[in-house]
């Protein structure tokens, strides 16, 4: 009867790689260890170089978030400029009222 086979997560997959690549485990050894063919190794790391650039990607669900945030704050200042521009139009209007009632020119 045959083994069932080892589903690895990516982490898992990284993990080994890592072992390889950083700490220069033999690629030997690591398949003795996890009982691998040296082909699987071998393909893993030629997917995790062809999908490196992802990781340092922004993902676009956080850069939804963060034009979003952006429209809200744009959207807070206009309408605290809107505001401001009201009190100091009121504000001028009473000042030219009262050099009205005082005579001033």
């Amino acid at each position: 009867m045959r083994k069932a086979r080892k589903q690895y997560t990516p982490t898992e997959k990284v993990a080994i790689l890592r072992r390889h690549l950083v700490d220069d485990v033999p690629v030997s050894d690591l398949c003795d260890e996890y009982s691998l063919h040296p082909t699987v190794l071998y393909n893993w790391q030629k997917q995790f170089f062809e999908n490196g650039a992802a990781a340092f990607e922004r993902s676009k669900k956080a850069s939804l978030r963060t034009e979003n945030a952006k429209d809200r704050k744009i959207e807070f200042l206009e309408a605290k400029l809107v505001k401001k521009n009201e009190v100091v139009a009121e504000l001028m209007e009473e000042h030219v009222q009262l050099k009205k009632a005082l005579g001033e020119p």
